[in-house]
């Protein structure tokens, strides 16, 4: 039974590599007309792909969607909206503290501004630099979690919430400073990773499930782009503070 289970998982992850191995292996044998390098690294390192993924969705099926859904519904039963906030907003800013993405970005970040004179080329002043994106991030993601749980308790409609917050990011992106402007707008897309996403997907579903009048199809689902929506209004916002 637990083999069977394993062999289907481990066929279903090959499955979901297939495009990308076909393409690479397209362009490198009818395009560039060349062998793979080091075929034997190449091979062993896409077994351990595939095997990697097969065991991170078996884990968010087991543990983070059951964890987030049960932790939704114990918070929404007990009654209490100051500590479903609470708990929304600190599941946003610790995920996204913890983002694998978010921290090499920004630590990709920092040293390209070292380089390019904008701070100064100590490793301290790149730490600080680093931290501050990722506080900017977090904190944002946390009140973006915190206003998507709104929604939902209150059922307002996340296209008026969508459409506006993306009004205020056209307008900041007008004001704030140019160097800082792409790094917003790929932090938008970096905390929605591999560790913020089941967490925050599952937290929306339970909670929409729970709330009576809400439909976890339509109502459980739209957090995730709350958490992409704002780190990009607060990190132009820490550009304009640090290069302003």
């Amino acid at each position: 039974m637990i083999i069977s289970l394993i062999f289907k998982k481990l066929v279903q992850a090959l499955k979901d590599l297939s495009p990308i191995i076909l393409v690479i292996a397209f362009f490198q044998i009818v395009v560039l007309k060349q062998p793979l390098p080091q075929m034997g690294e190449v091979l062993f390192g896409a077994l351990l792909v595939v095997a990697g993924l097969t065991l991170f969705v078996q884990g968010l099926e087991m543990g983070l969607f059951p964890i987030g859904e049960a932790m939704a519904h114990a918070l929404a039963r007990k009654g209490s909206l100051f500590w479903l906030l609470c708990f929304a907003f600190a599941l946003g800013f610790s995920t996204t503290v913890a983002e694998p993405a978010l921290i090499a970005v920004a630590a990709e970040a920092a040293d390209i501004a070292s380089q390019g004179g904008l701070i100064e080329s100590s490793q301290e002043s790149q730490q600080q630099y680093a931290f501050g994106l990722r506080m900017s991030v977090a904190f944002s993601v946390g009140l973006a979690i915190l206003i998507g749980v709104m929604r939902i308790i209150r059922g307002w409609p996340i296209h008026y919430l969508i459409i506006g917050g993306y009004a205020v990011v056209m307008l900041m992106t007008i004001i704030a400073p140019k160097e800082i402007i792409g790094i917003a707008y790929d932090a938008g897309g970096v905390t929605t990773s591999t560790i913020t996403v089941p967490l925050v997907a599952a937290l929306g579903v339970g909670l929409a499930s729970t709330i009576r009048g809400r439909s976890p199809l339509v109502d459980g689902f739209g957090l995730i782009a709350f958490a992409s929506l704002l780190p990009m209004i607060f990190v132009m916002g820490y550009g304009l503070i640090v290069f302003g």
